[in-house]
């Protein structure tokens, strides 16, 4: 009887139906028109003033819950600026440990806001491993390699920060002393990860936790959806981002995707824990997942940690150093020799030979400087350094660009679904009358 009386209704007002729908599969075109069209490139200026006012509504919208939830937070608040107020008025003969915590405290905050950039915006985000703290390690390893000594550092923050270089990186290796660690010719390797790795681990663990506090948004966000009984607009769209997209590629992610969904209800600590110990493009989705699907926050976060912060960082610092100490490459001539044994015996000697040359070659030190008093042509200051600062500023600038148009479209898309609910209450209320 309720689907006769419903079709009884439509075929009663025809007209109505027909006339509405198509208005608002108009609106929602146009909608998405303006969403595309919402870019810096395009529209400057209108990206630029959307992007402003979410800042701002954002900016009153945390204040407002502070001033009426965030007791801890009014507490953190008044901790901050009577420490602030603290180390205004303390004594000039504590100024050496004031500027010794503020140098820990910088060094922390920049290797974590490191690791925040590298995880956060769903895929988006800056890859600082690439662009600090693998070069950070690698030129940490090849100084140790010269210099035949790990105890290069004057302090433990003592590394690569914004507009500063570490002092060790340029100081020659008589500086340091003799080498603790002298190179043998029987041997690719002259100092081992074991002997690198404890010099390194505190960045690269405070690089480790802010890739886990920057995998929290996403959760939050859908955990918010999952408590409001609404569904995400970020699993609806996975649902179709691949229905409509051919090829190999598409299909394997679409795989992937279905795979996690399908299991997301049955996630626990141990399956969080493998999709953030490996390096996972989609470990984004398994957050969205865990928040939708109402996994705890202390279940989620602990396993985020254990995974990012201690196991794929130290994997992947691992893999840094062993390349960079010749372990991997002598690994591997000792597995050629296992297998194949006699086979390679004969072009073995010829190969180890240049791996040395190549290895006399890297450790070396930098080249002479040219005679200040020599007559000098026009030349070009095309640095590594400089190339290398170009690639990462224009990397920031990147990431910039995207964060800003990604508000201003959540900004617009906000002002979007408000009008089209107010056209369908509209055309609701018309149908009935």
């Amino acid at each position: 009887m309720g689907s006769r009386g419903a079709a009884a209704a439509a075929a009663a007002s025809p007209s109505s139906s027909e006339g509405a729908d198509p208005l608002i599969s108009e609106l929602r075109k146009k909608h998405r028109l303006e969403l595309e069209k919402l870019t810096l490139t395009t529209q400057p200026f209108r990206t630029l003033k959307f992007f402003l006012f979410a800042t701002v509504q954002n900016l009153k919208n945390l204040l407002l819950y502070i001033l009426r939830k965030g007791g801890w937070y009014k507490v953190l608040s008044i901790l901050v600026v009577a420490f602030g107020l603290l180390l205004m008025a303390v004594d000039i003969s504590h100024e050496k440990h004031v500027q010794e915590f503020l140098c820990y405290a910088r060094f922390g905050l920049w290797w974590v806001a490191l690791g925040v950039a590298s995880s956060i915006g769903l895929g988006s985000g800056l890859h600082t491993f690439v662009l600090y703290l693998g070069p950070h390690i690698a030129l940490f390893t090849i100084k140790a390699m010269q210099c035949g000594r790990v105890d290069l550092k004057t302090a433990p923050y003592d590394t690569i920060q914004l507009k500063k270089e570490p002092s060790w990186l340029e100081k020659d290796c008589l500086e340091f002393g003799p080498p603790l660690y002298p190179s043998s010719p029987s041997s690719l390797v002259r100092v081992s990860v074991s002997r690198i790795l404890p010099q390194v681990q505190l960045e690269v663990v405070l690089w480790g936790i802010g890739t886990a506090l920057g995998e929290l948004p996403p959760y939050f966000i859908s955990r918010a959806a999952h408590l409001s009984g609404s569904r995400l607009e970020a699993i609806e769209e996975l649902d179709s981002a691949s229905s409509n997209e051919d090829g190999f590629i598409s299909a394997s992610l679409k795989k992937i995707k279905c795979w996690l969904v399908s299991r997301s209800q049955n996630l626990n600590f141990l399956t969080i824990l493998v999709l953030a110990s490996v390096p996972n493009p989609l470990f984004d989705l398994a957050g969205i997942m865990c928040g939708q699907f109402g996994i705890s926050f202390w279940k989620f976060f602990l396993a985020t940690l254990t995974g990012k912060a201690i196991i794929k960082a130290y994997i992947q610092t691992v893999f840094i150093i062993s390349i960079c100490n010749n372990q991997l490459l002598e690994l591997v001539e000792d597995k050629l020799i296992c297998v194949f044994g006699p086979t390679v015996s004969v072009i073995l000697p010829d190969i180890i030979a240049k791996l040395h040359m190549v290895k006399d070659k890297y450790l070396a030190g930098p080249a002479p400087t040219p005679d200040p008093s020599a007559p000098k042509g026009k030349q070009w200051n095309l640095t590594f350094t400089t190339i290398w600062n170009t690639f990462i500023w224009l990397m920031l600038l990147n990431f910039t660009v995207k964060i800003v148009q990604s508000t201003a479209q959540k900004q617009l898309k906000r002002q979007q679904d408000s009008e089209l609910t107010d056209k369908l209450s509209r055309s609701r209320e018309s149908s009935a009358d």
